[in-house]
């Protein structure tokens, strides 16, 4: 199977994100296994209360996102892999991230869903600048 059969949703996006779209992105007669992992807005971080945050992209961020796919598709046994990151302001409880990979088996799938999002996060050139509920902002990521 080639990356391009495999890769069935990457994209980085100013609108809310859905979950079944991810997951029935993946959803493939092959797959034995299917792990997802969501991202959420908190309300803390380092014991600090958040009111909300944002995240910006830069204009390379979805051909990177679209490299991380692609590497990890080659290093697992991957037969779907789905990807979303979101931009824009988002509350308490909003998806910012969703990450869905399908393999034949379970720990195939937990393997490449791990390596797909930490990679994501340590390599996408995109930026959180969070609000905290006693007015501080900080921005998380930036280079």
């Amino acid at each position: 199977m080639q990356v391009s059969d495999v890769v069935r949703l990457v994209a980085i996006r100013e609108t809310p994100l859905d979950i079944a779209e991810v997951y029935a992105a993946v959803t493939d007669e092959a797959a034995g296994g299917i792990a997802v992992f969501v991202g959420t807005v908190r309300d803390h971080d380092r014991d600090r209360p958040v009111r909300g945050l944002g995240y910006t992209a830069h204009p390379n961020a979805e051909p990177e996102l679209r490299a991380v796919v692609d590497e990890v598709v080659e290093q697992h046994p991957v037969t779907a892999v789905a990807v979303l990151h979101r931009v824009g302001e988002l509350g308490l409880g909003d998806v910012a991230v969703a990450v869905a990979v399908a393999c034949a088996h379970r720990g195939d799938a937990f393997a490449a869903c791990r390596q797909l999002i930490d990679e994501l996060k340590a390599r996408v050139p995109i930026w959180k600048h969070q609000v905290f509920a006693d007015g501080g902002e900080e921005w998380v990521g930036t280079p």
